[in-house]
C-alpha cells in the first residue's frame, strides 16, 4: 500500500496524475510539467510536500547534538532562522541534505528528504545514544502537512490568509503564527529558485489550507504543481537532489557544498575524513553541463573525454529546461575538468554529443 498525504483527495479532484514516489502516491503533474513550471516562474505555484520528514529536537544539549551530527554550524543561528546543512557518515559520505529551523534556545525543527526519513532518524538516534546528549529527539513526520507556495506572487497569495507580516520575513527565516486561524509554522524557504514559503501545520488541517490558497491566488494565476515541475525547477537553479547529485559515495566537498561544511568548528561526524579529503585534493566535482548538439542528457548517461572517448564521469540530472529553452544537466567530472568552458562529450543513446561545462545556476530570477 502506498502512503498518502492528507491532500490526496485534493490532488485526485484536481485531475493530478498520481505516481509511486518513494512509496508515496503523489501527483507528478496536473496540467503538464511545462505549464506548471512556467506558472511557478511567472506567477505562483502550489506544491504538496507533506511527504517530507520532520524531527523535533528539544533540551539543553540540542545545539550540541545537531552541531555534532551536521556539517554546518548550528550555533550561528538566531531564533527564527533556518539553515541548510548536510548529514554525513564517518567517512564523509552523504546520508542526506536537510534544513534546520531554530525555534528558540534548545528547540529545533529538522526537515529531511522523504526517502530518507527512517534512515536519517536511525543514524541520528544512534549518535544521540552514543554521545548521551541531554535532549529529546522525536520523529513527528506523521503530524505535519507541508505546503509550498512558490513564485513572484507567493507573498501576496499567502498574506491573505495570515496575520504574520510576510514582508518583514527575510529569506531563510520563519515565524510561528497562524494560517486560516490554525497554528502554523511559516518559513521563507523553498526548492524552486523563486521567492516563496513553506507552511507546516497539523496534518488534518492541510486540505482546507490547500483550497484556500488556490482561491487566494486565483487573481495571480495560481496552479497546483506536481513532482515533475518541482524537479525541473530545482535543476535550473542547481539545487541538488538526494539519490541524484548526493549519495553515500559522494561527500559535500565534491558536491559543491563546502559552503555548508564548516571544518573550522568543533568535531562533527565526518570531519576527519573531510579534512583529509580537502588536504589530499578532491577527486570529482559537480558541474553544470550544456550540450553543443542535439539531445537531452539524462541521469546515468556517461560523460566522455573529448579526445580519447574514455568514460570520465556521469550525468546525475538532466532535462530540457523550460526557462532556458535548452537541454541542461548536472554531472560529476574528475578534478581538472570543472572549469567553465571545458569541452566534454555526453553519450546519449550510443550517440556522442559534444558538450561543455557551463556556469550555474542555469537560471536566476529577475525580481
Amino acid at each position: 500500500m502506498l502512503k498518502r498525504t492528507a491532500l490526496f483527495e485534493n490532488h485526485r479532484a484536481a485531475g493530478g496524475r498520481l505516481i509511486d514516489f518513494g512509496g508515496w502516491e503523489l501527483p507528478v503533474q496536473y496540467t503538464g510539467v511545462l505549464d506548471e513550471h512556467t506558472t511557478c516562474r511567472k506567477a505562483v505555484g502550489l506544491f504538496d510536500v507533506s511527504h517530507m520528514g520532520e524531527f523535533l529536537v528539544d533540551g539543553p544539549d540540542s545545539e550540541a547534538f545537531l552541531n555534532y551530527c551536521l556539517t554546518n554550524d548550528v550555533s550561528t543561528l538566531v531564533d527564527g532562522q533556518a539553515q541548510y546543512t548536510v548529514l554525513c557518515q564517518h567517512d564523509g559520505g552523504i546520508v542526506d541534505d536537510l534544513l534546520v529551523y531554530k525555534r528558540s534556545a534548545g528547540s529545533y525543527l529538522v526537515v529531511v528528504n522523504a526517502s530518507n526519513v527512517d534512515k536519517d532518524f536511525d543514524w541520528m538516534s544512534k549518535t544521540h545514544r552514543e554521545k548521551n546528549f541531554q535532549c529529546s529527539f522525536r520523529n513527528v513526520s506523521s503530524e505535519y502537512t507541508q505546503i509550498a507556495i512558490q513564485g513572484r506572487f507567493a507573498e501576496k497569495t499567502l498574506q491573505k490568509l495570515t496575520r504574520t507580516d510576510l514582508s518583514k520575513m527575510a529569506y531563510y527565516h520563519f515565524a510561528e503564527g497562524s494560517v486560516l486561524g490554525e497554528a502554523a509554522f511559516i518559513a521563507r524557504t523553498g526548492y524552486t529558485g523563486e521567492d516563496g514559503f513553506e507552511v507546516y501545520l497539523a496534518w488534518d488541517k492541510g486540505p482546507a489550507l490547500w483550497d484556500a490558497l488556490l482561491d487566494a491566488g486565483k487573481e495571480f494565476g495560481i496552479k497546483p504543481c506536481g513532482l515533475g515541475a518541482r524537479d525541473s525547477l530545482r535543476l535550473e537553479v542547481k539545487f541538488p537532489l538526494y539519490g541524484n547529485e548526493l549519495d553515500s559515495q559522494t561527500n559535500p566537498l565534491e558536491a559543491g557544498l563546502g559552503w555548508v561544511t564548516k571544518l573550522g568548528k568543533s568535531d562533527f561526524v565526518g570531519k576527519t575524513a573531510l579534512e583529509t579529503q580537502k588536504m589530499q585534493g578532491i577527486k570529482k566535482r559537480l558541474v553544470g553541463v550544456k550540450l553543443l548538439g542535439a539531445g537531452i542528457p539524462r541521469q546515468g548517461y556517461k560523460i566522455l573525454h573529448p579526445e580519447s572517448g574514455e568514460a570520465i564521469g556521469v550525468i546525475t540530472s538532466g532535462t530540457h529546461a523550460p526557462s532556458i529553452g535548452a537541454p541542461i544537466a548536472l554531472g560529476y567530472v574528475p578534478n581538472g575538468f570543472e572549469k567553465v568552458g571545458t569541452k566534454l562529450v555526453v553519450e546519449i543513446r550510443n550517440q556522442k554529443v559534444p558538450a561543455e561545462v557551463t556556469p550555474t545556476p542555469f537560471y536566476k530570477r529577475d525580481y
